[in-house]
C-alpha cells in the first residue's frame, strides 16, 4: 500500500466494457514520513468517493482488484480509502480537519 494525494481526474468515454462507470483519479504519491511528493503519478480507480486534494491509500497489482467495485475489472491501481489523520513515533504528522 501507499498514499498519495489526488491530484486531478481522468474523463474517457471511450474505454473497456468492464471499466464503464468507474471514477478514474491522478495520483501523486507522497511520503507517509514527511508528506512531501515523490515519485511518479498514476490512474487509479476510485473504489472509496475520493476527490481532488485527498489524501488516500491506494493499493496495485491483484489487490487493486479485490474491491466490491473492482472485482474482474482490468485495474491495476485502486484507491481504497480516504485518510483522515496519521500517526507517526507518537506525533500526529497529518489531520484531514484541523
Amino acid at each position: 500500500m501507499q498514499i498519495g494525494i489526488v491530484k486531478g481526474t481522468v474523463v474517457s468515454t471511450n474505454k473497456a466494457e468492464k471499466l464503464q462507470g468507474l471514477k478514474l483519479l491522478i495520483v501523486k504519491p507522497i511520503s507517509i514520513e514527511t508528506f512531501e511528493e515523490k515519485g511518479d503519478i498514476f490512474v487509479a480507480i476510485d473504489a472509496v468517493g475520493a476527490g481532488e486534494g485527498e489524501v488516500v491509500m491506494c493499493v496495485g497489482g491483484s489487490s487493486s482488484r479485490q474491491t466490491s467495485i473492482t472485482t474482474d475489472k482490468p485495474v491495476d491501481q485502486s484507491i481504497i480509502a480516504i485518510i483522515d489523520s496519521v500517526e507517526l513515533g507518537g506525533k500526529r504528522i497529518f489531520e484531514k480537519f484541523k
